[in-house]
Parts: C-alpha cells; sequence; structure tokens
C-alpha cells in the first residue's frame, strides 16, 4: 500500500495538514462519475418479501438492523469487510456502516454513507473509504436502483434514531456500537426477540436462496477438483497447497470462502477443526477437505470428502471410510418433511456404532452405546451429524428453541456430515487404524417428498471417488513435472 498521499479521516473536511492547494488541484479536472450499477438486482423483490415479514412480525415498532463496519486487523489495515448476516438477508447490501430502519408502518430505509468520490476531498484524504484508495462505493441512488429500497445518508441516522427511541423499538445489537449507544438503553428481552425472529425467518429458504445455495455447491465442487490435481504437487509442500489451492478457485468463483479450509492430511484428520494446514501430504494418506465456497450473494457450501491421496484406498482406510459412509447414507435417508431435525443423526450414528461393536471397539451392546446416558459412540464420533445452512455456515444460530428439536420442512438446507475419528494415541483402537480419520459431508434441501443433494455432484462411494480421482491426478502429474 502507498504511503505518499497525507493523511485523512472520514470527515469531508480534510486535515489542517493538507496544503490548501494540494486540495484544489486534486479536486479539479475531473469526469462527473460515473455510475456502479445500471440495473436492479433479480434478488431485490426477494429481500422486499422479508423485510415485510420481519416487519409484520413486530407491527407499530421500529426495528433497527445495522451491518457493521470494518474491522482492524494491525494498524491502519482493515480485515475485509463482510456484511452482517442478518443485515444481508433483508437488503443484499455489502456496504459498511449502513443501517436499515424499518418505522411503525412498516416502511424501509437503508441509511449509508454516500460515496467518496471527486466531489469532495475525502476521495484521496481517507484511506478507509475514499475512492482513489479503495475503489468506489455504491452510494445511495445505485443503491436504491440496485436493491429497490428507500436510502437516506448515514449522517441523517442520528435524528432518526432519538425519534425511534421514544417509541417502541427493537435493535439487532453486536453489530454497531456507535448506533446501540445513539438508541441508549433498549430492553434486552425485545432486542434478544428479533434476532431470534430474524433467525426463525430464515430456516425456510426461499427459491432464490436455494439457486444461490446451489451456485456455492457447484463452485465448491470445482474446487475439489482443483485439490485433487493439485495432490502431486501438494505433496513437495504442505497442506497449505491444498487450502491455498481451493481458496483461490473460491476467490475465482465467489466472495470468498465461506468458513476456514479445512486441509487436515495423515492424523490431522482426527482433530475435527484442523486449520493449521501446516503438515506434510504424504503419499499414503487420506486428505479430508471440509472447504466451501461462498458465493457473491455470501451464501456458502459446506462439503467435506475423505480421499486417498494416492488415489486408491488402502483396505484398513477403505474399512473406515466405508462404514461412515454407510452410515451417511443412512442420514441422507432420513432428510424428508415430518422427521425430527435429529433423525439423521441418529441414523448415521447407529449404523457407526453397530460398526464399532462388531469389530470389538466398543465392548458393548449397540443399545447400550446408543443410550443417552451412556453415548460411548460419541470418543469416535464426537460432532453432530447436521446443522442448518445458508448465509452462515451454521446458520439460524438464535432461533428461541432450538432448531435441532423440531421438524424437518420443505425448504430447510442441512448438512449431514457423519464423521469416525480413531486418534493416533487411542489404546482403545486397534493399531491398525490409529490415526485415521473420516468425514463425508454433504448439503441436502429438504424438498415436498423427500430432499435432494446438492452437492452430489462429488461422489461419495469408495469406487466411485477413486474413479472420479484417476484422470484429475493423471493431470495433475502432468503440471507438477511441468512445473519442475
Amino acid at each position: 500500500m502507498s504511503d505518499q498521499l497525507p493523511e485523512g479521516s472520514s470527515e469531508e473536511t480534510p486535515k489542517p495538514s493538507v496544503p490548501s492547494p494540494l486540495i484544489a488541484f486534486m479536486s479539479a479536472n475531473w469526469e462527473p462519475p460515473t455510475p456502479v450499477v445500471d440495473a436492479p438486482s433479480p434478488a431485490a423483490p426477494f429481500h422486499r418479501r422479508r423485510r415485510e415479514a420481519l416487519a409484520a412480525r413486530f407491527p407499530g415498532e421500529w426495528l433497527i438492523v445495522p451491518t457493521g463496519g470494518l474491522k482492524v486487523r494491525a494498524n491502519d489495515t482493515d480485515y475485509r469487510f463482510r456484511a452482517g448476516t442478518d443485515f444481508a438477508w433483508l437488503t443484499g447490501s455489502h456496504e459498511p456502516d449502513a443501517v436499515l430502519v424499518i418505522d411503525p408502518e412498516g416502511a424501509a430505509t437503508l441509511f449509508s454513507p454516500p460515496r467518496a468520490d471527486r466531489s469532495t476531498p475525502a476521495f484521496f484524504t481517507d484511506r478507509r473509504y475514499g475512492e482513489l484508495w479503495v475503489g468506489p462505493r455504491l452510494g445511495l441512488e445505485d443503491t436504491t436502483l440496485l436493491l429497490g429500497i428507500e436510502t437516506a445518508p448515514l449522517d441523517e441516522l442520528e435524528a432518526v434514531l432519538k425519534e425511534a427511541a421514544a417509541g417502541t423499538v427493537r435493535v439487532a445489537r453486536g453489530y454497531d456500537q456507535r448506533v446501540e449507544s445513539q438508541l441508549g438503553a433498549t430492553d434486552d428481552e425485545r432486542d434478544a426477540e428479533v434476532l431470534a425472529t430474524l433467525s426463525e425467518l430464515r430456516l425456510v429458504k426461499d427459491e432464490h436462496e436455494i439457486e444461490c445455495l446451489q451456485a456455492a455447491v457447484d463452485a465448491t465442487v470445482i474446487g475439489f477438483e482443483d485439490v485433487v490435481r493439485s495432490l502431486p504437487t501438494a505433496q513437495r509442500y504442505s497442506e497449505r497447497w491444498v487450502e491455498g489451492t481451493f481458496n483461490r478457485r473460491a476467490r475465482t468463483e465467489g466472495n470468498d470462502v465461506g468458513y476456514d479450509t479445512i486441509a487436515a492430511s495423515g492424523p490431522h484428520a482426527c482433530t475435527l477443526h484442523w486449520v493449521r494446514n501446516d503438515g506434510p501430504v504424504g503419499a499414503r494418506d487420506l486428505l479430508l477437505l471440509d472447504a466451501g465456497v461462498e458465493g457473491p450473494e455470501l451464501y456458502t457450501a459446506d462439503v467435506t470428502r475423505t480421499v486417498p491421496v494416492s488415489g486408491r484406498f488402502s483396505r484398513v482406510q477403505r474399512e473406515v471410510y466405508d462404514a461412515v459412509w454407510r452410515a451417511q447414507r443412512a442420514g441422507i435417508a432420513e432428510c424428508r418433511p415430518g422427521q425430527p431435525f435429529m433423525a439423521p443423526h441418529r441414523a448415521a450414528m447407529r449404523v457407526l456404532t453397530e460398526w464399532l461393536v462388531e469389530i470389538g471397539i466398543l465392548r458393548c451392546t449397540v443399545d447400550e452405546a446408543l443410550d443417552p446416558d451412556h453415548r460411548f459412540y460419541t470418543r469416535y464420533a464426537l460432532h453432530g451429524t447436521s446443522h442448518m445452512l445458508g448465509l452462515d455456515v451454521h446458520d439460524c444460530a438464535n432461533t428461541r428453541n432450538d432448531y435441532r428439536d423440531h421438524d424437518l420442512v420443505p425448504g430447510m438446507v442441512l448438512t449431514v456430515e457423519p464423521g469416525c475419528y480413531f486418534q493416533p494415541d487411542d489404546l482403545t483402537v486397534p493399531k491398525r487404524y490409529r490415526g485415521i480419520g473420516v468425514r463425508i459431508e454433504d448439503d441436502v434441501v429438504v424438498t415436498e417428498d423427500g430432499c435432494r443433494v446438492l452437492s452430489e455432484a462429488l461422489p461419495t462411494q469408495a469406487d466411485e471417488v477413486e474413479a472420479w480421482m484417476a484422470p484429475l491426478l493423471k493431470a495433475g502429474r502432468v503440471d507438477a513435472r511441468r512445473a519442475r
């Protein structure tokens, strides 16, 4: 980042250290600003219906939903901005610092900063927002055109918040301390209720959301193909090569990764959230890749495959893999309307437990191991089998009543991801299994008569996995030789 221009602030009036002649010189002789947007977003009607649904839950009340602002990474550099989930669901806006206000009549206004373009010295003095530093933002007119929502300058928000504070107001807390302080004391229970309601409204995805999720999954499939093709090169480097390969695809096809990529080779696969990704990739290892592309509208895939780096499972690796595959098939079969959310988990854990008892690792009956007061299978299958998926990888986390206690309905999108992990130092496990970790994860949408696997383009059955890998590895070996 260049450091040649003078320091500035987010105020339109530059700091006194900026010479007036420089301001005059920098501000003159520019073409008029060009619009950033030329057509409305096809998602705008969906966002409008979501705002209407939220307003209908709280008639006669003010509802305040901020997106949050930039967060400092180090000194004068910020993390790349990612819009607040609830705000993004309601508006489609990706601009920092913006605030959605729904008034007691149900009318929505998006308060957002204007562009820091050539019309103000901020364009070259403001390092965080000036367009010479960070490029153009949407601004008010473009936001209205793109998103089909009324907009107002952010500097008019304070007066509106004062009016809201005099009535019945709810604010989505945790995003913008500035907004919360301007509102003053609000009711904790009311504020929590609006967050819970937003999670509950997001449980069932509309058709546009499902299209976004499918697109994110499709991009993820390409990323997994990239990784398999890269495995011959990854063996020369480390898990970092795997992570970088997938993450490059995520930035190419979407906004980013939806969560930190897990690229776990060998015994690292037994660490459920292995995100260090700094270990070797061995030719005889299994690679557990848990990764998802976050699409342009911030919907994320969440897919896991466990593949043999060599392209062929060993006998013991396949034995563990096949047990997890059977568990996942049983879990997916339970994904249909009217089934308890926990049905896929219970089905998958029964299959895994039966196998663990059969091979003698669990020295009890299946029913004893599954008994809620025991759950002995947990030593080898620590996590749940499913979670909701959407704008967040663990979506709809603020529901009032845990969604895991409710039934599945059409439009819900969830993962089915059983895993079996034999720790390298677990003395209850025969040596031949130790250090093997397998997880298989697909993204599933519940339909009227069952479910559809969004990630079915990636094979899961062992023979099909090997057949899928073969041409990709062959191409990857050619690439690796050329790179030497």
